[in-house]
């Protein structure tokens, strides 16, 4: 395609699938190839032709970070700069860094104050409670107490880190991104395990919601720098990864509608003052017919590329709006769309939402489905063979982890 040159350039901190399938995102709107920023060169961003990786050892170490990027900025003393987030870590870097940053970069971020607000529990369930979200039954565990630690809800409960970076440095057998408890003696095995290693941060512990994948929803907002939010795009996800370095990402995500929810979401977002990409992970209970909202990620979901499958290009919108000045008005996504990172084989075998799987065939016969990863405009024999074989090892994965939530392997 013939593109002129884009006066703007984004710096993507990430080399993960969010990574590849925000660069590939930049790469459809306007033909411009980001920067994409890692402490590894993960397997979605090899080999690609879309983008320019550079690798930056221990990136997301505060000491490493600002003048990283003050390297980075003057690489490209003639552009604008757009500085996106990949990550949880990545984003709460550059909120803490904000004022610094803003020197070299666009940082179409929140500031530290409202970010405190939405990521310590005791504040973030005060919020829900003032905007009527539902939120699951939550408590917390420490080194110090968790041999004597009841839960106050019943079984099955989920157990997951609160600081996931000491947590992803800690190794223990059966380690596992989430844990689901079915009883005490489960519970206690679990804790024991996690506190033997060097984790010794505390546990979030909540009440386990009942459904299977398909009763989790996912919401991508972004919200322009006037404060008003400019697009939302809900997804109904039919199967997540079941690996223990995956449990809880989303494999494949049908997008959705329901305004009710959307304009809840949008209150909430205009009213707290957000600026930028937020993502929101909730659960139907089918109990109380209620969504139960797990967690407010400050950035665009891992997933999020499902948004710009169905037709509304998400990096278009930040890009549009802070790079190239263009006003955006409100929209509510309802293109129905099938986005996955598996093989349609897995899919089919391991979902059990017989309505969505229908839903899911009619759209693969109606071509209305993206792999993000398996971009045809990037393709090489060798990225080829990398992306067939990770997504060939999706079958020995999920034959071997499917529904294995407990700490045996």
């Amino acid at each position: 395609m013939v593109v002129k040159e884009q006066p703007f350039l984004p710096i993507l901190l990430g080399s993960d699938m969010n990574a590849y399938g925000m660069a590939r995102a930049f790469y459809e709107a306007y033909g411009l190839k980001p920067v994409v920023l890692g402490r590894s060169h993960l397997t979605p961003t090899q080999d690609s032709r879309i983008l320019h990786f550079q690798q930056i050892d221990d990136l997301n170490s505060q000491e490493v970070f600002v003048g990283a990027m003050e390297k980075v900025a003057a690489q490209y003393p003639d552009k604008k700069l757009l500085l996106l987030a990949c990550g949880d870590d990545y984003a709460k870097l550059i909120i803490k860094n904000k004022p610094t940053l803003q020197q070299w970069f666009t940082v179409p971020y929140i500031d530290e104050s409202l970010m405190d607000q939405i990521l310590l529990k005791e504040n973030f369930y005060k919020m829900c409670e003032k905007y009527g979200f539902k939120y699951p039954g939550t408590t917390t565990v420490t080194a110090e107490d968790y041999e004597s630690f009841i839960p106050p809800f019943d079984y099955p409960i989920i157990l997951k880190a609160s600081n996931s970076v000491e947590y992803w440095a800690c190794k223990f057998p059966g380690k596992k991104k989430v844990f689901i408890a079915h009883d005490e003696a489960e519970k206690t095995a679990i804790l024991k395990a996690i506190y033997s290693s060097t984790y010794q941060d505390t546990m979030i512990v909540q009440e386990f919601i009942p459904g299977d994948d398909s009763y989790m929803r996912v919401l991508n907002a972004y919200v322009g720098k006037d404060g008003k939010v400019k697009l939302m795009c809900l997804g109904n996800p039919i199967l997540e990864e079941h690996s223990p370095e995956g449990i809880g990402s989303y494999a494949a995500i049908v997008t959705t509608y329901d305004k009710e929810l959307m304009d809840q979401v949008r209150f909430f977002l205009e009213d707290i003052g957000y600026v930028g990409f937020a993502n929101f992970d909730m659960k139907y209970d089918v109990r109380d017919k209620q969504y139960k909202l797990f967690e407010i990620n400050l950035r665009n979901g891992r997933s999020s590329y499902y948004v710009t499958a169905a037709g509304y290009n998400l990096m278009k919108y930040v890009a549009d709006d802070h790079m190239l000045d263009i006003k955006q008005n409100l929209t509510y996504a309802d293109n129905e769309h099938l986005w996955m990172i598996i093989p349609k084989g897995v899919l089919f075998k391991y979902a059990s939402n017989e309505k969505l799987k229908l839903k899911a065939k009619s759209l693969i016969r109606e071509g209305k489905y993206t792999n993000s990863l398996f971009f045809n405009q990037d393709m090489n024999v060798k990225r080829w063979t990398k992306l067939s074989l990770n997504s060939l090892n999706y079958y020995r994965k999920y034959k071997k982890y499917f529904n294995n939530k407990g700490l045996s392997e």
